[in-house]
């Protein structure tokens, strides 16, 4: 009978062994790696004192690591994505404790991808039972898996979990020889706008330089977290991430990063970071920040400079992140996502699942609208 385990640290987990069950699960990105999350807790970024009690689940047979996750008790829903304050307010206003919760996710990380890491499908569910299991044991009032793949929808389903959907807006490849052939295909006025956005951050003198992996020095990424501060301050917010994470990142994960700095005059006014998934292909846009405005700079950086680089790189598939219609105007489409819910209460529990129902008709009705208006020119049609 397998054991089960829970760690206050990824630290207590051997890294090999995560990231050789990674690999082989069914849509592995580099935010599930032991790196990033050793990173997220060693710099103090998702702690007990953040409101992130870590709560790392395992099985084992023996020394054999069989499934693991990333789990947390969380004292509140903030750096999720997937909202859920409407059900902790319903819960305050009958008297009732919403916190703790569990959630299985990857902090400040909205990016889809594998959660129950498992040697194979038994292992996944034993592993969605025993977080069941950990939730009732930490008198949780509920457990949430965000932005898992189908295997983890399957097991948690079976493990008495609901289903939500929800949406994002992702570039994929389409053959393009390169970012002017991929504008061709684009609508007249989509086409027209992007130009005249990038027209206008060249005409006030902004070029861009893009730094890849180790090319990216500590003074690189000085400058990336002074904009990166910015961006929350201007939201009247904290940053979730400390420097020290971008430091560790810089020494552990070096070939997942490429920034782009955008200077003015020789000075450095702007820059994105964009996660990278060499072997998959796959790029992803996670930060951004401007220690000058410049009209339409936000958008050259974050969109149309990373999916020119990922045209010319051979890159397959651009995340945009969490929400934004705008993105689709760019040529990132509607891409359905899902996460796994579990309430104790049971009253609760059935009025969360009418809820889920409505909203995932409403949300399949939204996707084929979005789907019905997108920027790409009609194919042709006849002989």
């Amino acid at each position: 009978m397998p054991t089960l385990r829970v760690d206050d640290s990824p630290a207590a987990l051997p890294r090999e062994a995560w990231n050789a069950l990674l690999a082989r699960s069914p849509h592995p990105t580099p935010f599930m790696r032991h790196e990033y999350l050793q990173a997220v807790h060693d710099s103090g970024s998702a702690t007990a004192d953040t409101g992130w009690q870590p709560m790392f689940l395992s099985a084992w047979d023996g020394d054999a690591l069989l499934a693991a996750c990333p789990a947390w008790l969380k004292s509140h829903s903030y750096g999720e994505y997937v909202f859920d304050w409407a059900w902790a307010d319903a819960y305050r206003r009958h008297g009732l404790r919403y916190y703790p919760k569990l959630l299985v996710a990857v902090p400040f990380t909205p990016v889809p991808g594998s959660r129950l890491l498992a040697v194979d499908d038994d292992a996944r569910a034993l592993l969605a039972q025993a977080l069941r299991g950990l939730a009732n044991e930490t008198q949780a009032s509920s457990l949430h898996v965000l932005f898992g793949d189908a295997a983890d929808q399957a097991a948690l389903a079976g493990a008495g979990c609901l289903p939500r959907a929800g949406v994002q807006f992702h570039w994929t490849a389409d053959g393009d020889a390169d970012f002017t052939a991929y504008l061709a295909r684009l609508q007249r006025d989509k086409r027209k706008k992007i130009q005249q956005e990038q027209r206008r951050v060249r005409e006030a003198g902004v070029v861009f330089e893009a730094l890849e992996g180790a090319a990216i020095t500590a003074d690189d990424w000085d400058y990336f977290y002074r904009c990166y501060q910015q961006t929350y301050r201007e939201h009247r917010s904290t940053p979730y991430l400390s420097r020290n994470f971008f430091a560790r990142m810089a020494a552990d994960m070096p070939e997942h990063w490429l920034m782009f700095t955008a200077r003015r005059g020789g000075e450095r006014v702007a820059a994105s970071l964009i996660a990278l998934d060499p072997a998959r292909r796959a790029a992803f846009g996670r930060y951004w920040g401007a220690t000058e405005h410049i009209p339409n700079l936000h958008f050259d950086a974050c969109y149309y400079q990373p999916l020119a680089w990922c045209i010319a790189h051979g890159y397959q598939r651009f995340e945009g992140g969490a929400q934004g219609e705008h993105k689709m105007a760019r040529g990132l489409m509607p891409t359905p996502t899902a996460s796994s819910h579990w309430l104790a209460h049971p009253s609760f529990a059935d009025a969360v699942n009418d809820f889920l129902a409505r909203e995932g008709e409403a949300m399949a009705g939204y996707l084929g609208e979005l789907n019905e208006h997108g920027p790409f020119k009609a194919p042709p049609t006849g002989p």
